[in-house]
């Protein structure tokens, strides 16, 4: 007999795991989120079955590892979408044990739309997680900047801790640039996409990392994991304020915000800019549909395996 598929969702914390079987109540457990306790109970699974987390930030990360290792289909979900999804259930309360039940009932339902995690090779899980941490790094330096500023006394201190962060800042950059050029495979498309004006190291290093290590279709799909793509609020005859929907994580939509607002100052793009801002869209605005141009173009790049022309890959400004 065919052995059965289980559909398993995970609530993850630092500390532990609370597990729920899709139609299976009874094999609902919690276990401590370490290596040991986590490989025991992946023994009782049966292969294929898909195991489903929400993005923790680094929590889930052991057991979605593990998981793939013992050759489940594993899933890092949206938290968004699983608790609009738990909205639309009716839930009255949040506790662990549901969360872990919606999970496990939302894999069972959506699955066949989503797609399995893919962690990269070695080089792009320490480029992901060095970016990852740059970008927490600068905001926290920003963060204690602005306090130490309304301290004249600390003057010398506050300079201290600023060359002693943009120290660690400079490492990890040349330890991203190290991992960059350690597999062609990331090196090239990461130097063709530093041709495209104001995607500099940070931004080109971001980019090749997600385009190798997820397969999107067309260009519409980047934009769309990125979360700048606008969403529609229409109804009959009402025509709503398209938004962004942020479903990507805010790091994509921060650095590529980030990247269009060097990119406004250059030859290339400078006009379309402007060709924004004449059409009364707020400044703003205007760099946010550049960052989803610049997301276009670098999709072309790296399909194409080009580098860029400006005027082959200047985007339209009607």
């Amino acid at each position: 007999l065919m052995q059965e598929i289980f559909d398993i969702g995970v609530d993850v914390a630092k500390a532990n795991v609370v597990i729920a079987v899709q139609d299976h109540p009874e094999l609902a457990c919690e276990l401590v989120n370490e290596s040991g306790a986590l490989r025991r109970w992946l023994k009782s699974v049966p292969p294929q079955s898909r195991l489903a987390v929400e993005s923790t930030g680094r929590y889930h990360g052991l057991l979605v590892h593990l998981a793939q290792q013992a050759g489940l289909c594993a899933y890092v979900l949206n938290a968004r979408d699983v608790s609009m999804y738990a909205k639309a259930l009716g839930m009255r309360g949040k506790t662990d044990r549901t969360d872990s039940q919606v999970i496990a009932r939302y894999i069972r339902e959506h699955h066949a739309r989503l797609h399995p995690y893919e962690p990269g090779s070695a080089a792009q899980q320490a480029i992901d997680q060095l970016i990852r941490q740059r970008a927490r790094l600068q905001v926290k330096q920003q963060s204690l900047m602005r306090i130490l500023q309304d301290l004249p006394a600390l003057d010398q201190q506050r300079q201290a801790v600023a060359q002693s962060l943009q120290a660690v800042i400079h490492t990890m950059d040349a330890q991203i640039l190290a991992w960059m050029h350690s597999e062609p495979a990331l090196a090239q498309p990461f130097e063709r996409l530093q041709t495209i004006p104001g995607v500099g190291v940070q931004g080109a290093a971001l980019l090749t990392s997600l385009l190798e290590r997820i397969g999107f279709t067309n260009a519409d799909a980047l934009v769309a994991f990125s979360g700048l793509d606008p969403r529609p609020k229409d109804s009959g005859q009402k025509k709503g304020r398209r938004r962004l929907s942020k479903r990507g994580a805010a790091l994509i939509r921060r650095q590529m915000y980030m990247c269009a607002c060097s990119a406004s100052r250059t030859p290339a793009f400078k006009p379309v800019y402007q060709a924004l801002r004449a059409r009364g869209l707020s400044g703003i605005e205007a760099m946010v549909i550049l960052a989803r141009k610049l997301l276009r173009v670098a999709f072309a790049l790296w399909r194409h395996q080009s580098v860029f022309e400006p005027e082959r890959f200047r985007p339209k400004t009607t």
